[in-house]
C-alpha cells in the first residue's frame, strides 16, 4: 500500500510541473518557470522516496539524495522567488 501512495505523489508532482511549464510556455511567466522547476526536483525526490523504500533493501539508504533532491528544488524556486525580476 505504502508503495502506491509514494508512486502516486510521483505521479502528482510530476503532472503538476507538467501543468506549470505547459502554462510558462503560453505565458513565459518566470515564475511558473522556477515553480516547474521546483516540482520537477520534488517528484525525483519522491521517485528517490519510492527507490528507497521499495525498490532496495533495508541495507540501503538514500535519505541523503532525497535531502539534497529537495532542498534543490526549494533552491530554484527561492531564487526564482527573491533574485529573479519579472523584465
Amino acid at each position: 500500500m505504502a508503495a502506491l501512495i509514494y508512486s502516486l505523489c510521483a505521479l502528482t508532482a510530476l503532472v503538476c510541473a507538467g501543468l506549470l511549464m505547459q502554462a510558462y510556455l503560453k505565458r513565459r511567466t518566470r515564475l511558473l518557470l522556477w515553480s516547474a522547476l521546483c516540482f520537477v526536483g520534488l517528484a525525483l525526490n519522491n521517485v528517490l522516496l519510492v527507490v528507497d523504500k521499495v525498490a532496495t533493501g533495508a541495507d540501503t539508504d538514500l535519505s541523503l539524495l532525497r535531502i539534497l533532491s529537495a532542498l534543490a528544488a526549494m533552491m530554484v524556486l527561492l531564487y526564482g522567488l527573491i533574485w529573479d525580476d519579472e523584465r
